[in-house]
């Protein structure tokens, strides 16, 4: 019997009632209740009709572009039509009107299709159903998954909790409004953060737009499906057009640097000078580069001073050690934390925003110089595009929403224009402005991500500690190249784990997230020799085209294998790969069972949608670089096409950094902003300074 459906939704719903109904028959095929008389039996019997909101599923839709919304509507149209049985040779009945088992059989058969929209539906619901199910909660009830799977979802409120007013003052316009200032910057993460501190205390005048909202302390609640909508771009589901790469990005008031792991690589030298040789951007093997990537790793409090590893880094750690592998620790920028218990549980929760004040992104350091100086700061805030007058930029047009959810238009008349959105916002805000080098939104780079899973005796408790502390570069370099895959580990939380772990059967997925406990990840981060695009919809919406290719798909592979050995050598009983077939690894006192799955797996088929790619890491798509015609942006982050306009993000990448991107970003964003300075110092001096 299909499931009721709930009463009339607060929200606004873009689904008819027989589309909700649907919605909700999916989710019990997805997440199905099972007979179960242990004592998990409440969750092996619960089923996805009775946790999933469907306002949340709405707001996920709402947050695709025009084209996704028209295909979702398109792939519920088609799961309720007697036509449905021709895509898997099935009954000619509506979903809603097949039998349970059919149901499964259906999922399964699209899964496997040789038809790519059909894949990337089925991927499309999976991920969406699946990670609401895991990741939803109230404040006044937690999640009745969690216990079963060991998750203790969101830590007790104690005396480390920041719980103190918001220290950034922002702008609060409630009505239509403009501001002058000397320099205008868009988005204040990793590369408007650097370059707003900088420039504000160095005297200058700077205003600083942001689409995301303002979060503190206590704001960050640690309830995962909450704070993914709320911090991420895409309420967490940006993806590429066919649904082949899930990407993450930050989006708030810190952007990246608000929700990353926190780890700070520094450049790795081999990339600066293949940038500073292959781009004629040679400053990237100038000590003045090198003074910025000090000058922010010291802002930044970075360290390698923590007390102790995560289970999954500390298998990654042993496994590597028992292999002859060597590792490294992870320079972390983290300031004021201790060994207790408390600091070391909270650091996993950091994704959803650092409630303690440890991490120390660009709203603790970069941010804050800036407030201080003067600086003004307006969240919430989407730039529709960059005005311009005479070959240089003048500023921009933006709409502010009000915590009441009133639309505020705002004109800012600026001098200078940083753009700083990030690889997918930056070239399209750039290319809804008129700007039309042919390059840009190019050479898109993503470290394209798999995860290598094992199951371990002992439990792992991947959702505590440092997410990342240890890294294995054994993969790094392959075959004399400067391409290959770092093996990290990433966080680890239900609905992020439910979306990730390959779906056979109802039944299967909910018997592997019991093990969640017990569950460690690997990830493959592989450094992309070649790029996906760019473009935008008929409104000025980015859309992302990625595949991975045949060369970077060998890289991956490789260290695939290698981390499927670390889990085995570090004593996990079993390893999943990252297939959607789900291969999987039987380890007997510390050897492979069926070693021919682990040979095969370059044999299987890894188009889209067939296993999981996932990127936390966009690059290159505004590249600099000495060509002004197959680069858009000059070696001082100047664009070529428009006086007085820069870039300071990670677009700006001349190509793939190879590692996590964050320290390059702001060490580019801080070199920028001293040929910004510059090039200001020499501006005519202006009288004042008006403030709408």
């Amino acid at each position: 019997m299909a499931p009721a459906v709930p009463a009339p939704l607060l929200a606004y719903i873009m689904f008819t009632a027989a589309h909700q109904q649907l919605l909700l028959v999916l989710a019990d095929t997805f997440i199905p209740s099972l007979p179960a008389a242990d004592a998990h039996a409440g969750f092996l019997q619960g089923h996805g009709a009775e946790r999933i909101r469907l306002e949340l599923v709405a707001a996920a839709i709402e947050a695709q572009p025009e084209r996704a919304q028209r295909q979702f509507r398109q792939l519920l149209a088609l799961l309720d039509s007697r036509l449905l049985g021709l895509s898997w040779g099935g009954p000619l009945r509506p979903f809603g009107q097949l039998t349970a088992a059919e149901r499964e059989r259906l999922l399964q058969c699209w899964a496997q299709s040789p038809l790519p929209p059909l894949r990337q539906g089925f991927q499309a619901l999976r991920k969406l159903l699946t990670f609401l199910y895991y990741a939803d909660s109230v404040a006044t009830a937690p999640n009745a998954a969690w216990a079963a799977a060991g998750y203790p979802g969101p830590l007790a409120l104690t005396d480390g909790l920041v719980d103190t007013p918001r220290p950034l003052p922002t702008l609060q316009p409630d009505r239509d409004v403009t501001y002058s200032c000397e320099v205008l910057v868009i988005g204040s993460g990793a590369g408007g953060g650097v370059v707003a501190g900088e420039l504000a205390a160095a005297g200058h005048d700077v205003l600083v737009l942001d689409k995301g909202p303002y979060c503190h302390g206590c704001d960050f609640n640690q309830r995962e499906a909450e704070m993914i909508g709320k911090l991420y771009d895409g309420r967490g589901t940006l993806s590429t057009t066919d649904g082949g790469v899930t990407l993450l990005a930050g989006s708030c008031l810190g952007g990246g640097t608000t929700v990353n792991w926190a780890g700070s690589f520094r450049t790795p030298d081999y990339v600066l000078e293949e940038w500073a040789r292959e781009h004629q951007a040679p400053h990237f093997t100038q000590p003045s580069f090198q003074a910025s990537l000090d000058a922010v790793t010291a802002a930044l409090h970075v360290n390698t001073d923590y007390a102790r590893h995560n289970g999954q880094n500390q298998a990654l750690l042993d496994g590597s050690q028992r292999l002859g592998q060597p590792t490294r620790l992870i320079p972390r920028n983290e300031l004021g934390l201790d060994d207790s218990d408390q600091h070391f549980r909270g650091l996993g929760f950091s994704t959803f925003g650092d409630r303690y004040g440890i991490k120390q992104g660009t709203l603790n350091t970069y941010l804050k110089t800036a407030a201080a100086h003067g600086a003004r700061l307006l969240p919430d805030t989407r730039v529709a595009r960059i005005t311009q007058e005479a070959g240089r930029a003048t500023g921009a047009e933006a709409l502010h929403t009000t915590a009441a959810g009133q639309a505020v238009r705002v004109t800012v008349r600026a001098k200078r224009v940083v753009v700083a959105g990030g690889a997918i916002q930056t070239p399209a805000l750039l290319l809804r402005s008129g700007l039309h080098h042919p390059h840009l939104g190019q050479h898109l780079h993503l470290h394209p991500t798999v995860a290598v899973s094992g199951a371990y005796p002992w439990p792992i408790e991947p959702w505590y500690g440092p997410s990342m502390s240890v890294v294995n570069d054994s993969c790094t370099r392959l075959d004399g190249t400067n391409f290959g895959a770092k093996i990290e580990t990433p966080p680890a939380h239900l609905g992020l784990m439910a979306m990730t772990l390959p779906w056979l059967s109802g039944a299967q997925h909910k018997q592997l997230m019991q093990q969640a406990a017990h569950l460690g990840s690997f990830i493959v981060l592989t450094r992309d020799r070649d790029g996906g695009r760019v473009r935008t919809d008929r409104h000025g919406q980015p859309l992302i085209s990625y595949r991975l290719s045949d060369f970077d798909r060998r890289s991956m592979l490789a260290a695939v294998r290698t981390a499927a050995e670390i889990h085995v050598a570090a004593g996990a009983h079993t390893v999943f790969l990252p297939h959607g077939t789900l291969p999987t690894l039987q380890v007997q006192d510390g050897r492979i069972q069926n070693p021919a799955v682990l040979d095969g797996l370059p044999q299987l088929d890894w188009s889209p949608n067939r296993f999981g790619l996932y990127s936390a890491h966009q690059m290159s798509t505004c590249r600099m670089g000495g060509q002004r015609a197959t680069h858009p942006v000059s070696p001082t982050g100047e664009t070529y096409e428009l006086r007085g306009l820069y870039v300071a993000d990670g677009s700006a990448f001349p190509a793939c950094s190879g590692v996590n991107p964050m320290l390059t970003i702001m060490a580019l964003a801080h070199y920028t902003a001293q040929h910004l300075k510059a090039d200001l110092a020499t501006a005519v001096p202006r009288v004042a300074v008006a403030a709408g």
